[in-house]
């Protein structure tokens, strides 16, 4: 076997292997043999069809298959042996039509994209923009509000108020007021806080159970899609109607914000970890610190991505990668679909390009009890969402089940490249901290 790789350009080669019949003669042979005792054919026994009929049927098909092994093994040995770096995978070149049932002798052509070469230098001239919130007493507020809301006491008050929602039987009337036979029957509920009419806000304010009253269904609903999901009709109907409803109040149902006491402490953080209430006010001002630096981070790797993907100038195979593109992806795509993704694509590329350029230069690793660590606080995460606290056997289990699963492991340990990178450029390069009010923040 014969294998020459020729450079088109710095971005762009072709890697030609011929084969002859020594290379693969005894794998077609031994196929052949495997062949003869799974096939079936009349007049013979299974497995007792002789090599020479098996050969003459499927013997062309058998061939190909084998001098595709051959060759996909071969190629990608190849390409590691001789450590090309390439993008995508290498396709065969559009070449004359083979005849493998005359030929012994073959060669094929594979065109591979490679990739650039290029150098990052991380340095202190790299400028950047980290943008922080302001955590002040205010927004801090706002939270331990949001946390009372969270952890408060269902009620079912007698009178309706402003932060009530109302629990009515809907029917719809005619043009008399009567209840309209076959029209409009629906149980819902209805949000004094979501109410945009003040009629409506009016009429909702202060009833009681079994109370009726009468609304315009425009009142009630200001658009067709409400109108839709909350009466159950379809919407082209919604878009139309225009008749009135009556309301009977069936119940009435508050959340009462809970009471700032160690009650709610040991609730939010587990009993006797917050004491105090300027303990808990201190805890919820330094997990928000905590959370809106995860988002300075991303905005900080947007802004790195943008800025080291246009200064360094990368250049790709562009032709080669569309063709990949076209032949690799699962969904059959149009080339105007492809023009259309492809800058997007491209910047993807180049990023990672550069991720990994930084990640080899700096020798940067990521070791087995980092990636435990970062599945364990991952699963955290997702408890606490939950408003529950996972008990350190839980996270082991599951933090070892996760990190058992190619793709779930691929993904925690990429992710922790990602912040390994991250932090070495907020090392090295000059950031200007701007900080900023909680509005102002998720701005652009």
């Amino acid at each position: 076997m014969n294998i020459i790789k020729k450079d088109i350009d710095s971005l762009n080669a072709e890697i030609a292997i011929s084969v002859t019949p020594a290379d693969y003669e005894v794998k077609v042979t031994d196929a052949l043999k495997k062949a003869q005792k799974q096939i079936s054919m009349p007049g013979f026994r299974p497995g007792k069809v002789p090599v020479g009929l098996v050969k003459k049927q499927y013997g062309t098909q058998i061939l190909v298959d084998e001098l595709n092994k051959l060759l996909d093994s071969t190629i990608y040995n190849y390409i590691q042996e001789n450590n090309i770096e390439i993008l995508g995978n290498p396709l065969p070149k559009e070449q004359e039509k083979v005849d493998f049932e005359n030929q012994k002798d073959f060669e094929f052509i594979y065109q591979v994209g490679l990739a650039p070469k290029f150098n990052i230098d991380l340095n202190d001239k790299h400028t950047f923009t980290y943008k922080t919130v302001k955590i002040d007493d205010e927004l801090v507020e706002k939270y331990v509000k949001d946390v009372k809301r969270n952890f408060g006491k269902p009620l079912n008050p007698e009178v309706a108020g402003e932060k009530d929602v109302v629990f009515v039987d809907i029917n719809e009337l005619d043009a008399s007021g009567n209840i309209k036979p076959g029209g409009i029957f629906k149980s819902t509920s209805i949000s004094y806080e979501r109410l945009k009419n003040e009629e409506a806000k009016a009429k909702i304010l202060g009833v009681k159970k079994e109370d009726k009253l009468v609304l315009n269904v425009n009142a009630l609903y200001d658009n067709a899609l409400d109108k839709s999901v909350s009466l159950g009709i379809d919407k082209e109907t919604a878009e139309t109607i225009d008749c009135n409803l009556q309301l009977i109040v069936k119940n009435i149902a508050r959340l009462e914000d809970a009471e700032l006491n160690q009650e709610l402490f040991d609730k939010v953080y587990g009993e006797g970890k917050v004491t105090t209430e300027e303990e808990f006010r201190n805890k919820i001002r330094e997990e928000l610190g905590l959370m809106f630096n995860a988002d300075a981070d991303k905005f900080l790797r947007t802004e790195v991505e943008n800025n080291l993907v246009e200064k360094s100038n990368i250049q790709l195979p562009d032709s080669f990668l569309k063709r990949w593109l076209m032949m690799a992806n699962e969904k059959p795509i149009t080339q105007e679909e492809l023009e259309k993704d492809y800058p997007n694509y491209s910047k993807s590329m180049k990023w990672k390009l550069i991720e990994n350029k930084i990640i080899k230069d700096n020798e940067i690793k990521v070791d087995a009890e980092e990636a435990k660590e970062e599945a364990k606080a991952f699963i955290k995460s997702e408890y606490a969402r939950y408003g529950q606290q996972a008990t350190e056997e839980d996270l082991e289990k599951i933090s070892k089940d996760i990190l058992s699963k190619e793709k779930e492991a691929q993904r925690i340990f990429e992710n922790l490249y990602s912040k390994k990178v991250l932090d070495l450029i907020k090392e090295k390069s000059t950031l200007q901290i701007k900080e900023v009010s909680y509005e102002d923040f998720f701005k652009a």
